[in-house]
């Protein structure tokens, strides 16, 4: 793990990926890539999922949208499971 400061660039925060990691993982200037968060942590993946409607997903990324579903609506999800 490396720490990395988060600094001002116009109206975003921005955290610079360091060279060696940024080469390791293909990212160069203009590349799309994924950023999603929860609670308490953010991540980002350089595999952006396709836009079209009829688009295939990976098991991991199948089980991290359904984490962060459960992590913003698992409450209400178990009341309305719970109504008679």
């Amino acid at each position: 793990m490396q720490i990395q400061t988060v600094f001002k660039a116009g109206n975003s925060n921005v955290v610079a990926i360091p060279k060696a990691i940024a080469k390791e993982l293909g990212i160069k200037a203009g590349k799309k890539v994924a950023v999603t968060h929860s609670a308490d942590s953010i991540t980002f993946s350089t595999r952006v999922p396709k836009t079209s409607k009829h688009e295939t997903i990976s098991d991991k990324e199948f089980v991290d949208l359904i984490k962060d579903v459960e992590s913003r609506y698992g409450q209400a999800l178990e009341e309305l499971a719970n109504l008679p």
